[in-house]
């Protein structure tokens, strides 16, 4: 759903956007009637909290107009330009690097802070991927979240509370968010014509609770064939270096070759910026911005990737177990051994995914698995 898609029913259901979260939405509805000044909105990406910012912001203005006896259609236009992002009043920041960064951004953010409101009497501030603000970004804003202007509430979005954000955190009222469940994620695909019924929930388990994912991956004709690749894995280990060698070679080339589409795209926003330079007869105009955004939105492609690639191969060996034929020593040996892969898988996703080096910890990984097969032992 687009920003224009959210827009267009936002006045009939403010909340229509948000997927798969009753608890955090029921949580913030509550709140529309007497808000306290800051709201953290935690979970992973995809889960619905930028939409859901979008919602209560929108409320939050139309509950202000409300009490001061505005018409219905006041309610309705802060509802829509909320929804779209367009509103005066409401004030959403997105770190353009890999960081929230205290010389630029947290300036930027207490200067909008300090504005009187434009159209009401309320002023939201929205901070996207708060989890990446350095200790200093962090520090300088906790005074603003901390005593804000009365008419000010702050919504930070965070996929986790590091340990150098606890103290910001605990100044906010937390509202927790889930992956969206494949069920939820199958409906919204099928119900928005994206994908067909039969093949909703293939690109649902795919997309591993993030929604965005699953509208990107709706039209990728190759998801099927990835995670094919990546079932197989465990049938291929034979623990030899050189297979599993083989093996991250072929998995890095699959998932270069499905960013392609994404590649494609980035090349159309160089090229439209280029045209809009040449037009205006004006240099740098938000490049960096845009490049920063590019290798950002490629980092993520690849980590939803591996999470797509990881989450399957523990599906592979949870299968195994369920369905491990005989019984005696032999037999519990093979499902220990297919026990501790997963668990071996659970720990080590997140460390693979935040590893500099990409090849080498798949091949470390891939060599601490074992194989499936009649050579599944209790290694």
């Amino acid at each position: 759903m687009t920003l224009l898609d959210a827009a267009e029913t936002a006045t009939s259901d403010p909340w229509s956007a948000v997927v798969g979260q009753p608890q955090a939405v029921a949580a913030l509805t509550a709140a529309v009637s007497s808000p306290v000044h800051a709201y953290l909105l935690v979970g992973p990406r995809g889960s619905g909290k930028r939409a859901a910012a979008g919602a209560f912001a929108g409320e939050l203005m139309a509950a202000a107009d409300r009490r001061t006896g505005s018409d219905p259609a006041r309610s309705a236009r802060h509802r829509r330009l909320a929804a779209r992002q367009e509103h005066p009043d409401v004030f959403v920041l997105s770190p353009a690097g890999p960081s929230l960064r205290r010389e630029e951004e947290v300036s930027q953010l207490i200067v909008e802070a300090s504005r009187t409101p434009v159209e009401g009497s309320r002023k939201v501030l929205v901070v996207d991927r708060f989890h990446t603000a350095t200790p200093a970004a962090a520090a300088a804003l906790l005074k603003p979240v901390e005593e804000p202007a009365g008419s000010v509430v702050w919504v930070l979005l965070a996929e986790q509370v590091l340990p150098e954000h606890i103290t910001i955190a605990s100044r906010c009222t937390r509202v927790d968010f889930g992956p969206v469940p494949d069920t939820e994620i199958a409906r919204v695909l099928v119900s928005e014509g994206l994908v067909a019924a039969d093949r909703a929930p293939l690109v649902a388990a795919a997309a591993a609770g993030n929604l965005h994912r699953a509208r990107v991956l709706a039209t990728d004709e190759r998801v099927a064939a990835r995670r094919e690749a990546w079932w197989k894995v465990p049938d291929r280990l034979d623990g030899s270096g050189a297979a599993v060698a083989l093996l991250v070679a072929e998995l890095r080339a699959m998932i270069d070759d499905a960013g392609g589409a994404l590649t494609e795209r980035h090349r159309s926003d160089i090229v439209a910026l280029d045209q809009r330079e040449e037009h205006f007869g004006v240099r740098g105009s938000g490049r960096s911005v845009i490049e920063a955004q590019h290798k950002r939105e490629h980092r993520q492609f690849r980590t939803d990737e591996i999470r797509f690639g990881l989450a399957t191969l523990g599906a592979r060996y949870r299968d195994e177990i369920t369905s491990m034929p005989g019984e005696g020593a032999a037999a519990n040996r093979r499902a220990a051994a297919a026990m501790r892969a997963v668990d071996r898988l659970r720990a080590t996703a997140e460390s693979l995914i935040r590893s500099p080096n990409e090849a080498l910890a798949l091949q470390a990984l891939l060599l601490d698995l074992p194989p499936l097969g009649d050579s599944l032992s209790g290694r």
